[in-house]
């Protein structure tokens, strides 16, 4: 099933959970945008705001393209207007706090200090809007000894310590194939934003989040970095095993790869069981999973010369019938066309203006009462700049021609 949004799908604007919020997406690139893509996703009314001229790095960031249009940009630009003002110019900065005069939340992910310099920090703009909630995202945060430092995810993920758990055993250290500490950071952001929004609900006070990439990326070294603060020992790579289940990897199969992973004894035995190996089972040393990993040097490779009896879809039917863990090596294009992916809405089709009919990797999250939905595609730069100015601030037709006379807009 291809699911299709015409503008209008799931919940109307109106009912979704977070109608009536407006946030102000002063940010660029990929960890601010995909932030307030969720944002939009469950309702909020997102401006994106854009260099004149150039807009977000992002928009040139190809090939690929659809209708001019990076598909870097398309990927997390959906449900928002684009308005371009130039915040170097102070008509376009006087512009801004119009904005945020009559808006919920505002993202930034600048360098440490530009803000100020521009008069547009947190405690610049809160006497404008007290119940505003103003979200900063960079590589290190506001403070710190690195706090001044660019973040690129590449580097961060180097410093954050994935690479170091990430790749063969014996090979270099991996980055994860996506900017994986970008979308995790805003995740972070969005997930704050939205304790802010109910912190405000009770007390009607704003507050100001310092999100770091950085801190994004320790986070979520997760049990990882808990094996080490327990043990004091530094964790190491392992490839695609894991370093407290046993067996938790890929396994090579008689025509391909397949991965597997049995999380407890129960499932341990049941594998046994259908695949014909009782013996690993019986072995005293493999019973628990505490002993399967003090000996996974012994199992492994025994289990390695099991998988390859069969091929993959051979084990699959097996171990799915025994409802043990496991699943196919899909490459991208295999997963975006997996029908139980289709099913689930998680690829759907919008209509741009210069690319037609494109597709879009749909919202996660189902909301029973308040759908989250693509009810906007990703805008062309500046498409809304004359809508807002004219609707939400009351320009009129010269006032709008003086501004893009005086390259603010």
């Amino acid at each position: 099933m291809m699911y299709r949004s015409s503008g209008n799908q799931g919940s109307p604007l109106e009912t979704a959970a977070l109608a009536g919020i407006r946030v102000l997406d002063l940010s660029r690139v990929l960890a601010g945008p995909f932030c307030t893509m969720l944002l939009a996703d469950y309702g909020a009314e997102v401006i994106k705001v854009e260099a004149p001229g150039r807009g977000d790095d992002t928009r040139h960031w190809g090939p690929p393209w659809a209708g001019g249009e990076s598909a870097y940009f398309l990927a997390v630009n959906r449900n928002k207007r684009s308005l371009t003002l130039n915040l170097k110019h102070e008509e376009g900065r006087r512009i801004l706090r119009e904005l945020v005069a009559r808006s919920d939340v505002l993202i930034e992910n600048f360098k440490v200090g530009t803000t100020r310099r521009l008069g547009l920090d947190y405690e610049s703009l809160r006497p404008l809007n007290p119940g505003l909630i103003y979200c900063s995202i960079t590589g290190y945060g506001q403070t710190g000894p690195y706090r001044d430092r660019p973040g690129y995810d590449f580097v961060i993920q180097a410093e954050g310590g994935i690479m170091s758990i990430t790749g063969p055993a014996e090979g270099e250290p991996h980055k994860v194939g996506v900017a994986i500490v970008d979308i995790t950071a805003g995740l972070f952001a969005a997930t704050a934003i939205l304790a802010a929004l109910h912190h405000r609900e009770r007390t009607g006070e704003g507050q100001y989040i310092d999100v770091a990439l950085l801190d994004a990326q320790v986070a979520w070294l997760a049990n990882v970095a808990q094996n080490y603060l327990v043990s004091g020992e530094t964790p190491r790579r392992y490839g695609n095993a894991h370093p407290n289940i046993v067996p938790y990897e890929v396994f090579p199969t008689a025509d391909g790869y397949i991965a597997v992973g049995i999380g407890n004894d129960r499932q341990y035995r049941r594998f046994c069981q259908v695949a014909g190996r009782m013996d690993l089972w019986e072995d005293e040393r493999f019973q628990t999973n505490p002993g399967r990993v003090e000996h996974r040097e012994e199992l492994v490779p025994r289990l390695q010369a099991l998988f390859r009896t069969r091929p993959t879809a051979a084990w699959l039917e097996l171990l799915h019938e025994a409802k043990i863990p496991a699943g196919p090596i899909n490459d991208v294009a295999q997963v975006l066309n997996d029908p139980h992916v289709l099913a689930r809405g998680m690829v759907q089709t919008v209509d741009h203006p210069t690319a037609g009919t494109i597709r879009l990797v749909g919202p996660v999250a189902k909301l029973s009462a308040t759908p989250a939905a693509i009810r906007r595609p990703p805008p062309l730069l500046g498409q809304h700049t004359e809508e807002i100015l004219t609707g939400l601030l009351g320009y009129d037709e010269e006032a709008i021609t003086h501004l893009r006379a005086e390259g603010v807009i």
